[in-house]
């Protein structure tokens, strides 16, 4: 799973008037770039990059917490304006800049790359406006995923990078924002609350335990020094050694930061009665968005914006559950070839082997070690299936205490634009230890080849406007990240049939989603129901169904997009096989897909027809 970037529900868009796109050329070393087009195009495909590169600049200054994503310093001291205010000055601002977009470029006269930049940029204002018109079904602490107590803290822990002591100022300035943005937060919550639109009791007691661990230890009590206070003495303390500021600055900054942190405790006093007070009001059991008043219309507009289709609740159950039966012959088939009777002989054998226990710091660490070493071993065996590969560095790390859960879902950031910040995956290691043969899976979806390649390559586009190494689409990203894993099989990066089956687990897994997202919101399920269906099917522990089954309740649609994205790059990579025969290169489609960025289905599909064509005109 990848952190959001462009938006909560991962910049997703809507795009099925989109056009095909062409293909991208193949590259002959490690930098994405766009094919060139002719030149009386190119003069309008520059005219509109500069005039977008312009735009995104404009909306950078109204998003300061997504150009420290992207590792620029413009707003560094301020936070996202998130009242409504905010939002609606960002909507006008999105339809202005469309509005002076199609005034001044004709579609027709763009290379077929520019028309994707010129559709895409378009079809954003479509999804902002379908955001905005179902912002309050998507209030600030409804999400198990984004919830505001926690996403600012982790953004100033995460992602404000320091490196002198103007960017330590400004992380103190955020610091000292937190209040407001918390009371905005409590502001539009109650909105939503008297439409009826509540986190169910699970999410409202997580607020309040969150929110009480980010004000427990010092400078609140005598305890060791609370997430946010220790952050800030860490960075500090680096810039200290690195001798890019003096003792003397070290503990003016120090100071300020303690009073920043300090000042925290009242506006988090407020989050925790907020949530209290609602608790009584809560609802537990059959949660889905299908009980809220017009909580259909919003699902069908959360699918939209995650699969990047329209695909319908049922076709997506339906395709769930078949997937479902094709994924299980595949185990039973892989079993018996290593020997065991069906899947079930060999998933029990790995338990054996490596059975569930509790967390100790000395496995935690095996576990980090283990991982890390995964990914740079994926790293080495990625010729094998690419041309295209990536440059930045990666580091795989614990989530946070204040966000750690038991069973938590493991997710990832990309690496900045420039590479200071190394791509990120964090990984819960509360509760019971899961088998070590489920990492290879997990650090091919979620760091090499999965997301941190496809962050990594997308960050270094040039030939392409700015913002496309900033949008992300989640059918795209989660469908990439669910094919790497099928890359890794190709590469032979599973060194056992254990870790094979765990492979297939996982695809197993997201199958599952289909059929529990669309049954928790379309068809009344209960929260107990889907957890049994996930443990049922998936064979996942108890602890991991709950979190997951969670997760899905309070961000509704956005599990479907990873199989429903997997799918349709299978089926055109299917599509081109079959058209080219031995013409066919995997490495060439590959490097296709990756190159492009995170982009709209209907655009990668474009691209592949192209790439088609070309492969078919060489003779």
């Amino acid at each position: 799973m990848i952190k959001p970037i462009h938006a909560m529900l991962a910049a997703t868009a809507l795009v099925s008037c989109l056009a095909g796109g062409a293909a991208l050329a193949r590259d002959t070393g490690s930098t994405p770039v766009a094919t060139a087009p002719t030149s009386a195009a190119a003069a309008q495909d520059a005219r509109l990059a500069a005039f977008l590169d312009k735009e995104f600049t404009a909306e950078l200054a109204l998003r300061p917490q997504l150009a420290t994503r992207l590792g620029r310093k413009e707003g560094m001291d301020r936070l996202d304006d998130n009242s409504d205010a905010g939002m609606l000055r960002r909507l006008e601002w999105r339809r202005g800049s469309v509005a002076r977009m199609k005034a001044a470029f004709s579609r027709d006269a763009l290379s077929p790359e520019g028309r994707i930049n010129h559709d895409i940029w378009a079809l954003e204002l479509d999804r902002a406006e379908l955001q905005y018109r179902f912002r309050r079904y998507q209030p600030p602490f409804y999400s198990y995923l984004y919830s505001a107590h926690a996403e600012l803290p982790n953004f100033l822990i995460n992602t404000h990078q320091v490196q002198d002591a103007s960017d330590m100022a400004a992380y103190i300035a955020r610091l000292r924002a937190v209040p407001a943005a918390l009371d905005i937060a409590i502001g539009q919550s109650t909105q939503s609350a008297a439409m009826g639109i509540l986190p169910p009791r699970f999410q409202l007691e997580r607020v309040i335990s969150g929110s009480k661990g980010l004000i427990t230890g010092a400078p609140f009590d005598n305890g060791p020094a609370s997430p946010l206070l220790n952050d800030a003495e860490t960075k500090i303390a680096k810039l200290l050694a690195a001798k890019a500021i003096s003792p003397v600055q070290a503990a003016q900054l120090t100071e300020q930061a303690v009073d920043a942190v300090r000042a925290l405790q009242p506006a988090y006093q407020r989050v925790i009665a907020w949530a209290q007070g609602n608790l009584a009001k809560a609802r537990s059991g059959v949660v889905g968005v299908g009980t809220l008043p017009g909580g259909a219309d919003w699902y069908a507009a959360a699918l939209r914006l995650n699969t990047t289709t329209d695909l319908t609740p049922e076709q997506i159950h339906q395709t769930g559950l078949a997937e479902v039966t094709r994924i299980n012959a595949a185990e039973d088939a892989l079993a018996r070839q290593a020997g065991f009777a069906n899947a079930a002989a060999l998933r029990a054998d790995i338990v054996a082997k490596d059975p569930p226990r509790p967390w100790t710091d000395d496995m935690r660490a095996a576990r980090l070690a283990k991982s890390n070493a995964i990914v740079n071993a994926n790293r080495a065996l990625l010729p094998k299936v690419f041309t295209m590969l990536p440059a930045y560095g990666t580091e795989v790390v614990r989530e946070p205490a204040f966000s750690e859960v038991a069973g938590g879902a493991a997710h990832a950031a990309f690496a900045s634009a420039d590479g200071k910040r190394p791509g990120r995956v964090w990984l819960h290691m509360l509760g019971e230890k899961d088998p070590d043969a489920t990492l290879y899976t997990l650090m091919c979806h979620e760091g090499i080849p999965g997301h941190l390649m496809q962050g990594d390559i997308q960050v270094r586009q040039t030939g392409t406007p700015q913002f496309r190494k900033a949008y992300t689409y989640v059918a795209f990203s989660e469908g990439w990240a669910l094919y790497a894993e099928r890359l890794c099989s190709e590469m032979g990066a599973f060194p056992d049939a254990a870790a094979d089956l765990e492979r297939l687990d996982a695809e197993l897994f997201r199958a599952a989603r289909l059929v529990v997202d669309t049954g928790i919101h379309a068809k009344g399920w209960s929260e107990d129901q889907a957890v049994q269906y996930l443990i049922d099917t998936a064979h996942l522990p108890a602890q991991q169904a709950r979190s997951e089954v969670r997760r899905y309740i309070t961000v509704p649609g956005q599990a479907t997009g990873y199989k429903v994205g997997m799918l349709r790059i299978v089926a055109l990579r299917d599509k081109a096989q079959a058209a080219l025969g031995a013409k066919f290169d995997v490495r060439g489609f590959n490097d296709l897909v990756v190159n492009a960025g995170s982009v709209p289905l209907s655009v990668l599909e474009g691209r592949v027809d192209a790439w088609i064509a070309t492969q078919r005109a060489k003779g």
